[in-house]
């Protein structure tokens, strides 16, 4: 069975619509849905809280979902730093965290991080081969002049997810993660993907990557909602408004369960939905709606 994680509402959501970051993740797991996720911004013009700050309240009021960075960005702080942030999450949650990892975050927020825009592959790459002896209290030589850094406590090694539909991802997932985490694409990728992650893998001699997908759910909304959620798509993220208007996840839980039915046939086995719009709570009853059905 697919399953199924929600972003938890926005800053600007939870002012809106009343609604505590504390009562969200507890209404997602009372629900029935498998993780609540943030998103890992700093300087995006808009009001964003620290993602491993959220998610670890989100954590302290739960006990069963799974908690997700959607997805978070080790290259833009110090290595060690990074590797910190993490395992305390991971310490306060039970092992509950799924960390999504990308490279992307726009030039203004490597800016404003002081680290260089330019660097982001490689510094990504490096951080990926050495957080999980980070995270095991191994001691690790990060270059710089001095010991090696060792940190404590050691924990559990979490679920690397590496983010963007990309050559570059798929083979970053193949290679040193345990999950390809594309968002908001059409399933006839998800199925090429697929392939291309079962060759990668032989290659590296390693096991074929967990696929997870990321989307956008506004059940229930009319078209012109739609449009304009297609719209904001299109310009976020730079795709043709036709191809945008196909993604986001609307109509009866019936017809979302079939539509992410066919990303499960080409390979997802997990889809985390951020809400179109307004409304929070009634989307979330719908995704526990939609997952009955799955």
């Amino acid at each position: 069975m697919m399953k199924i994680g929600v972003i938890l509402p926005s800053v600007d959501v939870q002012r809106t619509e009343h609604l505590d970051l504390r009562a969200a993740a507890r209404s997602a797991e009372e629900a029935g849905l498998d993780s609540v996720w943030m998103g890992d911004h700093l300087a995006i013009g808009a009001a964003t809280l620290e993602a491993t700050i959220g998610l670890a309240t989100a954590a302290a009021v739960t006990e069963r979902v799974a908690i997700g960075v959607s997805v978070f960005v080790p290259a833009i702080r110090p290595l060690a730093w990074a590797a910190k942030q993490i395992a305390s999450l991971q310490y306060v949650s039970g092992e509950r965290l799924i960390l999504g990892v990308g490279s992307g975050g726009g030039e203004e927020q490597w800016r404003a991080a002081e680290v260089p825009f330019a660097e982001r592959g490689r510094r990504t790459d490096r951080a990926l081969r050495a957080l999980p002896d980070l995270l095991a209290g191994k001691p690790v030589d990060l270059g710089a002049d001095g010991p090696a850094v060792q940190l404590a406590p050691a924990v559990a090694r979490p679920r690397f997810w590496v983010g963007n539909d990309s050559a570059v991802a798929r083979r970053r997932a193949a290679q040193l993660g345990d999950g390809w985490f594309p968002s908001l694409v059409p399933v006839e990728d998800v199925a090429t993907g697929r392939d291309q992650l079962e060759e990668l893998a032989d290659q590296y001699a390693r096991p074929v990557p967990t696929i997870a997908i990321g989307g956008v759910s506004a059940g229930g909304a009319d078209d012109a909602a739609v449009r304009g959620l297609a719209a904001g798509i299109a310009g976020g993220y730079g795709m043709p408004y036709d191809r945008a208007l196909s993604l986001p996840l609307t109509g009866t839980a019936e017809q979302t369960a079939d539509r992410l039915g066919r990303y499960a046939e080409a390979g997802a086995s997990h889809a985390v939905l951020g809400v179109g719009g307004t409304e929070w709570r009634a989307q979330v009853d719908h995704l526990a709606a939609v997952r009955a059905l799955l």
